[in-house]
């Protein structure tokens, strides 16, 4: 079971706030909006979807990754990993 299970449905009420945000600026470069004012709400954006990517990473450490090594060394060690390369990713993005 994700990490995030317990959490489901407000992780997808922050989902769908973000998808409203993407949409909102589909709509401001479909009217043309000033080039400043859609590159901010585009900021916006990008800082919802990385607070979401730090709050599911958080639950997957706390739970995914602390199972595992609780109960096998090897993958506990790989879970680390994982998450590991995952924060690597969210770094370089």
């Amino acid at each position: 079971m994700p990490g995030y299970s317990d959490a489901r449905e407000a992780h997808l009420r922050r989902l769908r706030r973000i998808e409203g945000q993407v949409r909102g600026l589909q709509r401001m470069v479909d009217d043309d909006v000033y080039c400043i004012d859609v590159l901010t709400q585009v900021s916006a954006a990008t800082r919802a979807l990385q607070s979401f990517a730090l709050e599911l990473l958080s639950e997957h450490m706390a739970g995914c990754v602390v199972d595992a090594a609780r109960n096998d060394p090897e993958e506990g060690a790989a879970k680390v990993k994982e998450a590991a390369d995952a924060i690597a990713r969210l770094v370089k993005s």
